[in-house]
């Protein structure tokens, strides 16, 4: 986990300004909320509204981040407001939350603006929990939200914009033909069962803070598609939770709310959620305990007992979601897993064809985008197999095969890069063996996404020419595919 964290490539150091723009932002729009007057209740609101428009607003594009930044309040001061007023109404505040949750999730076939929305209107009504919002208070609620939304987009679009001397990064679109475009409907259904689950039982455990139990349902459905992505993510976050209440005992406990140290500390929360979001969940959801922590010590109600409960009300919210994707509209793994394979092979075969155009010197042929795709493509792969590769998986045969998949997958994407690489120099040329080579792969994709014969590959040295060399590698990777795909028993990788 640690080498997952620190190793992981960052290309570009984008990860890097993601988490100092987020402090950035993040500090800058509590600072305006206090030189505005808000009562420190206002500045938490505040912080927590500018931590979401800079961390769930996920367009392609400048421009549509923009746009979905400006809609934020749109989708969430209602939400506040119905959240205050029914503040001394629990049934039908509990109702109302639950539509909330399945209306967030719903919104999420819209893409990622309808995904970013339904994540800031869920998160207002669960932070007008946290701070026991009333209708006193909205005026004050309302400021702070708009003021660092406000603030939040001047830091992402003006004082550091740095998405705009980039292009635009390729976005797969969710797959369709399998069931999986009603996925969002069915997941829609199973978080507003695991909620209800959390929300009952979390009031059970607790009266005052149920709503964790709900926020931890909520979040363990995020990013997820099939029931093993789903079971792997709750299974994170209760780790990432304890490790992060440990440390709360070390370091949030002995603070005790101090301004200066909590602030500090803070920042450093803030910049771990952001630079670690992208390679380890658990990781993330550390900084994320030990930042509630420090937030519950300037309201000055933290204590042992409150951080043994966040423990219990986080494996509530777990549990409710584990059986919500068990018996609720289940998505199997192999559902979700064989689908991205294959979309990861057919952009293999997309690039190398791309690439021979180049070499052939077809004028517009360009293959980097579609390599940038392949990227996209292959992330969705792994996330979709993490369930296999996880060392806690019992299935010990789909385990090693799922691992070899996804390093034959890696081979073809670095043959891949290597390959365009080539293309890229005016000086290389196109023979009638690069036609030929381009064609074999083209062939063994075909056979492993429709189900024929994969050719095997003729071994021998390397050929000479780099090129050439590349479509050897990637010959052979396509070649080797074939038996872990397709087992002697004839199961699935991710029949699970």
């Amino acid at each position: 986990m640690l080498k997952k964290v620190f190793v992981s490539p960052d290309p570009g150091r984008s990860r890097l300004r993601f988490a100092a723009r987020a402090v950035l932002g993040i500090g800058l729009a509590v600072a305006v909320c206090g030189l505005a007057g808000t009562s420190l209740v206002g500045a938490i609101i505040g912080g927590l509204a500018a931590l979401l428009a800079l961390f769930t607003v996920t367009d392609a594009t400048v421009r549509g981040q923009a746009l979905t930044t400006a809609l934020l309040p749109v989708a969430g001061l209602p939400v506040l407001t119905a959240a205050a007023a029914l503040h001394g109404l629990p049934v039908a505040r509990d109702l109302t939350f639950l539509a909330v949750v399945g209306a967030g999730v719903y919104a999420r076939r819209w893409g990622p603006r309808g995904h970013s929305l339904g994540v800031f209107a869920f998160m207002t009504f669960f932070i007008a929990q946290f701070l026991h919002a009333t209708t006193d208070r909205l005026p004050e609620m309302y400021a702070a939200v708009l003021l660092s939304v406000a603030t939040a987009a001047a830091v992402r679009f003006g004082l550091w914009c740095y998405e705009r001397r980039r292009p635009a990064p390729a976005v797969p679109a969710p797959p369709a033909g399998t069931g999986l475009a009603r996925i969002t409907t069915r997941q829609a259904v199973q978080a507003t069962a695991g909620a209800g689950f959390a929300l009952v039982v979390g009031q059970l455990v607790s009266g005052d803070r149920w709503y964790w139990a709900v926020g931890a349902t909520w979040w363990v459905f995020v990013n997820t598609t099939s029931r093993g992505e789903t079971l792997v993510r709750g299974f994170r976050r209760v780790l990432g939770t304890v490790v992060g209440i440990g440390l709360g005992f070390l370091i949030a406990v002995p603070v005790a709310g101090s301004p200066v140290p909590t602030a500090v500390l803070a920042a450093a929360c803030v910049f771990g959620i952001f630079y670690t979001a992208a390679v380890s969940y658990t990781w993330m959801m550390l900084c994320v305990t030990l930042l509630a922590e420090l937030l519950y010590g300037l309201l000055g109600v933290l204590s042992p007992g409150l951080l043994a409960l966040r423990i219990a009300e986080t494996g509530v919210g777990a549990l409710g979601a584990a059986l919500a994707v068990l018996f609720v509209l289940p998505v199997t793994t192999h559902a979700v897993t064989d689908v991205w394979i294959q979309r990861a092979l057919r952009c293999v075969h997309a690039c190398t064809a791309e690439a021979a155009a180049r070499l052939a010197g077809t004028e517009g042929a360009d293959p980097t985008p579609r390599v940038a795709e392949l990227e996209q493509l292959l992330g969705r792969v792994r996330l979709s197999v993490a369930p296999l590769v996880h060392p806690l998986s019992p299935m010990y045969g789909r385990r090693r095969r799922a691992r070899r998949v996804l390093d034959l997958l890696d081979d073809c994407a670095r043959e891949i890069r290597g390959l365009v690489a080539v293309a890229a120099d005016p000086e290389a040329s196109h023979d009638a063996r690069l036609a030929a080579a381009c064609w074999r792969v083209e062939a063994a994709v075909e056979a492993l996404t429709g189900g024929g014969s994969v050719p095997a590959h003729a071994g021998g040295p390397r050929a000479a020419e780099p090129a050439l060399a590349h479509l050897h590698g990637l010959e052979h990777a396509l070649a080797e595919l074939a038996a872990p795909l397709r087992s002697p028993s004839g199961s699935r990788l991710a029949g699970a």
